[in-house]
């Protein structure tokens, strides 16, 4: 039967919004309008901020070559402006050869479009006689006496004047309007590259005047960040663009520079680019080669083209990644074309990722690097408790084994197991875990301890040397990575302490302490060392009597929280020593932060042998112990075997 459970008494209906919420967002709604209903405006100087985070390198070039600021930034908006006019006059020439045999490829089209449809109809005709179903034919359409249909009359409409303003609407001002937006762009440009340390100094001011020293260099690492990215993704554009155009060009499609440019621009739009840009490339293969090779080529072109430079390229260039999560990019490419049209999806990846990069660096705007960054909103320890919470061991496995390719056993546990169990703990010390799930929450624990049974305690270095170069995954490039404790050899080990009772992980009074137990018991199995988990209860008042001591050499006791009064710490290890005269005893409170960790006093007043924050510092404690007992034992023989009298001669009986 489904257990039903009540609520906890913590949760309380959701109340009316708060005023910080409306504001935010009639913000967000008054910013959208304004993207929208203003972005004949905003457009130019959006494409003028973003060519010269493009430019700034190139200025930087210059200043250092002594050449001044006013000229450099003239010098590189200069060269820019160059290259676009040999751009469009590129394309205005590829434009008019391939418009001058337009008539030719559209008759080859023709051809084939009715070579398709003969092959079709002869088909569906052989078909349908097969089926004894002539009846369902089309008629033949008649023709004329020279076998082709009579031409439509056309539709004659008598000319009017034009006047003067009527011609300068039609004809000037679509020419003037691009020659107006070019000039607003690069006037806009170069003023941002000359006011470029202002700018910087006015965004500091709305943004974190509290801070000046971390903003600064907050706001200059963003602006080197954006500066290399896109001069990054121009640079691989352009190469994927000349690789195309060359491919074109051994391959026989006309125009090859064309689709050079076309192919360099179109595929700043994620995803769908290189699709467009390769549709017109294979319409006039199509149109330019009577059969179908030269289309089976450029298809066969542009895939592995684009295959090479996403799979290989790009994560070369870019490191781990652009920083945008692939669910976010074609948000932003349908957000950015809504607004802004074509332009906008052509900017979509630089602007969401300008978006991202203030949202890291701007502790206001760090909602848009949650919602659009590709960084996990999970830590891993909060990911360990979210799937031991749901009761999901598979997905707790696989995130497991994808972090243990780095680091040993130890430090998963240390970082992630741990960590995720103390928030565990919190929650219960507050009373949000029902108890249906904290049952879950253990089950799911020790079904995982026992699924990474089958790795050893030892740092992979296989995996860092195969993988060396690339960076790691972003949910634990801020974890830290620990080496496992040493190995002894087992023949420095005494015979007596790999027994299964040899070390006894006793669980703390907590719910979860026993969880953290296991994962002890575990390490210190895979150092050599016999061990078994014993829960709570087994010590309590009434149950050490019962508790067996044959082969026990030293107890550790796991501690989650010992809620800031050890005294209970300090009876239970003080009815442990009465059980156990020769063990010693290791406690771990594994929350770092405790007092018993530091303050001598309380370590005095409770007892105990060892004291670690960590699995790692646990085992190796436990382990030197045991080489110290082996090494006073062999040193114990050697004195016994010493201090021997020797045997007396045995007579020999008379010959």
């Amino acid at each position: 039967m489904a257990e039903t459970e009540k609520p906890p008494a913590q949760v309380e209906a959701a109340g009316a919004p708060s005023i910080d919420s409306i504001l935010a967002l009639m913000v967000g709604v008054v910013s959208i309008a304004a993207l929208y209903f203003g972005r004949d405006v905003l457009v130019p100087i959006t494409v003028a901020i973003l060519l010269s985070f493009v430019l700034s390198p190139l200025v930087n070039f210059f200043r250092r070559a002594r050449l001044g600021r006013v000229f450099s930034v003239l010098l590189a908006v200069l060269l820019a402006l160059m290259v676009l006019l040999l751009l469009g006059a590129l394309i205005g020439t590829q434009l008019a050869q391939l418009a001058t045999r337009l008539p030719e490829y559209i008759a080859t089209v023709q051809a084939k479009i009715g070579a398709v449809q003969g092959y079709a109809a002869d088909h569906f005709s052989s078909i349908a006689r097969r089926l004894g179903m002539e009846s369902i034919l089309p008629p033949e359409t008649p023709t004329g006496p020279a076998g082709s249909t009579a031409p439509a009359a056309p539709n004659v409409q008598a000319e009017q004047g034009l006047s003067p303003l009527s011609i300068l609407t039609t004809y000037v001002s679509p020419v003037l309007s691009p020659i107006a937006t070019a000039s607003i762009v690069f006037v806009v440009t170069i003023f941002a590259l000359l006011q470029k340390e202002d700018l910087r100094d006015r965004m500091i001011r709305l943004f974190g005047s509290s801070d000046l020293h971390r903003t600064t260099v907050a706001m200059d690492d963003a602006a080197g960040r954006l500066s290399r990215y896109f001069l990054t993704l121009l640079t691989i554009n352009v190469g994927f663009g000349v690789v195309i155009g060359a491919g074109l060009f051994l391959i026989g499609v006309p125009n090859p520079i064309l689709w050079t440019i076309l192919a360099a621009t179109l595929r700043f739009v994620p995803y769908v680019g290189p699709i467009i840009a390769a549709g017109l490339p294979v319409a006039l293969a199509a149109a330019v080669d009577p059969g179908w090779s030269m289309v089976v080529w450029t298809v066969l072109l542009f895939v592995v083209t684009e295959l090479i430079f996403n799979q290989v390229v790009e994560p070369l260039a870019y490191g781990s990644g652009t920083g945008l999560s692939t669910f976010s990019v074609i948000v932003a490419a349908i957000f950015w074309g809504w607004l802004w049209g074509p332009v906008g999806l052509i900017l979509s990846m630089p602007l969401t990722l300008c978006l991202v990069v203030l949202g890291r660096h701007v502790e206001r705007l760090e909602f848009l690097d949650v919602l659009l960054g590709d960084r996990p909103a999970l830590s891993p320890p909060e990911s360990f408790y979210q799937r031991m919470l749901a009761g999901d061991a598979d997905e707790a496995q696989d995130h497991a084994e994808i972090l243990l390719e780095r680091r040993s056993l130890s430090s998963y546990y240390d970082e992630v197991g741990l960590k995720g169990l103390q928030l565990a703990a919190n929650d219960l010390e507050r009373g949000v875990l029902r108890p249906g799930q904290l049952e879950r929450i253990k089950a799911t624990v020790h079904t995982l301890v026992g699924e990474l049974d089958q790795f050893e305690d030892e740092q992979p270095e296989t995996n860092e040397a195969k993988e060396k170069g690339v960076a790691p995954p972003q949910d634990e490039q801020a974890l830290p990575v620990f080496p496992p404790p040493a190995f002894v050899a087992r023949s420095s080990l005494p015979a007596n302490w790999s027994g299964e009772r040899t070390v006894m992980c006793l669980a703390g009074r907590g719910e979860l302490d026993e969880a953290a137990s296991a994962m002890l018991a575990q390490l210190l199995r895979k150092h050599g060392l016999g061990a078994q988990v014993v829960a709570h209860e087994a010590a309590s008042r009434q149950g050490i009597a019962s508790l067996p001591t044959e082969g026990v050499a030293m107890i550790a006791v796991s501690y989650l929280d010992i809620s800031g009064t050890p005294s209970h710490l300090r009876y239970l290890l003080r009815r442990l020593k009465g059980k156990f005269p020769g063990a010693k005893i290791l406690v771990g409170l594994w929350p770092s932060t405790d007092s018993a960790l530091t303050d001598r006093s309380v370590q005095t007043a409770i007892g105990a042998d060892f004291y670690s924050a960590s699995m790692r510092d646990a085992v190796e404690a436990c382990v030197q112990e045991a080489v110290r007992q082996g090494a006073k034992l062999a040193s114990e023989a050697e004195a016994q075997a010493s201090e021997t009298p020797p045997a007396m001669p045995v007579a020999q009986p008379a010959a």
